[in-house]
């Protein structure tokens, strides 16, 4: 089956809030407390935030398809970066997320492609992202996109704070 990258539009609220949601759990439930996974999930993906952000001129969503059927997602977000991000115009990669089936399958290479070609086409010279430091695969797969860990942060999970490698590749 082929996958398809577009840009998510308003229509895609419903879907990128389930998408977001199991793809967050089916990563994240074993190794965190289920309370503060099921306190993030309502906060996080809601239809109603999901297109609050579909909406919002600083962010983009890329949307894999495959079939009609929403399989990943990436989330660009322009604003300001970290101070270990040293750069002139960065974007975040806010999110990158993979239904579990399609895992391996090159639905994130595919998405990761597409970030980092729009990003350099619009200007930007760095982009940059936050991954749980217990996250190894996503670090793999960062890491064999050229990314490099210059700082942390903390990310909130309900209300256990967590630490994040904040990575990023010049462009």
């Amino acid at each position: 089956m082929t996958t398809t990258i577009r840009r998510g539009e308003a229509r895609d609220a419903a879907a990128l809030a389930e998408l977001g949601a199991r793809t967050f759990s089916d990563t994240f439930l074993a190794d965190n407390d289920p309370a503060d996974i099921a306190a993030f999930l309502a906060e996080t993906f809601s239809a109603e935030k999901q297109a609050a952000e579909l909406a919002d001129a600083s962010t983009d969503y890329l949307v894999a398809e495959e079939a009609g059927v929403l399989v990943g997602y990436a989330m660009l977000h322009r604003g300001e970066a970290p101070a270990c991000v040293a750069a002139k115009t960065p974007i975040e990669i806010a999110r990158l997320y993979v239904a579990r089936a399609q895992l391996g399958r090159g639905t994130g290479e595919a998405l990761m492609a597409r970030c980092v070609e729009d990003a350099r086409k619009v200007g930007h010279d760095v982009v940059w992202l936050g991954v749980w430091e217990r996250n190894a695969r996503a670090i793999r797969f960062y890491e064999r996109w050229g990314f490099r860990p210059v700082g942390e942060h903390v990310f909130v999970v309900g209300k256990d704070p967590q630490n994040d490698l904040v990575m990023r590749r010049a462009l």
